[in-house]
């Protein structure tokens, strides 16, 4: 362990850090969604990511992802992987750099407790839900709905059906563009929500929620 890592979580939630270290997410889509989730995930304490995404850099996503100047060009993945290293050297990651499939859920995510979906496309995040909840029906999924535009904050808001946590306003299109605070508003969002499941789990409490409709387009590249 790092000289620095105790120091890092001291101002954690009470409690939170012990069930936090033990927990592997995996997160789907390495773009504004998950690039920014990620960042959250790890400083809250989240022990494990798994990562993927078949991308690499460009100068297009600097407006609302987690990458830099010097990133452009480098596979998302690997790029994110040293900024991550770089809040906790400790953070344990398995990377992969591939177009992810439904066949190829069952086997990323094995080992994985929980999942962020951070697609941007409406029917690659219902793929995505179907195959997860058929694969690993006892673990929870945090999906995105609905980023883009600026401003509305108060339409963001949290919708929970048993094991599908939906984040984001459900209604904004893709051609109202991209803001970066928005984007990472639904993405920290998201990794909250992830960070509250998992504590849940962690303390025995069972999930509570209504049903929700399938995500709309959101943001991930």
């Amino acid at each position: 362990m790092s000289d620095l890592t105790p120091n890092i979580f001291g101002r954690n939630a009470p409690g939170s850090t012990a069930i936090l270290s033990e927990a592997t997410v995996a997160v789907a889509g390495c773009g504004g969604l998950g690039s920014n989730a990620a960042v959250a995930l790890v400083r809250a304490g989240v022990g494990t990511l798994i990562l993927v995404d078949p991308d690499v850099v460009e100068a297009s996503n600097l407006n609302r992802q987690h990458f830099f100047q010097a990133d452009i060009g480098r596979p998302k993945v690997e790029a994110l992987a040293d900024h991550l290293w770089a809040i906790n050297p400790d953070l344990q990651l398995e990377l992969h750099r591939l177009t992810l499939t439904r066949e190829l859920v069952p086997t990323v995510f094995a080992a994985a407790d929980l999942l962020i979906e951070a697609f941007d496309r409406a029917e690659s995040k219902q793929w995505l839900i179907e195959a997860w909840c058929r694969a690993f029906p006892q673990k929870t999924i945090v999906c995105a709905s609905g980023v883009s535009g600026l401003g509305n904050s108060e339409a963001i808001k949290v919708r929970r059906a048993g094991k599908l946590v939906l984040c984001g306003d459900e209604r904004s299109e893709p051609s109202e563009g991209l803001c970066s605070a928005r984007v990472a508003v639904v993405a920290n969002l998201q990794a909250n929500c992830a960070i509250e499941e998992l504590i849940k789990a962690g303390r025995g409490v069972a999930p509570a929620g209504a049903p929700v409709e399938a995500p709309r387009d959101g943001e991930s590249r």
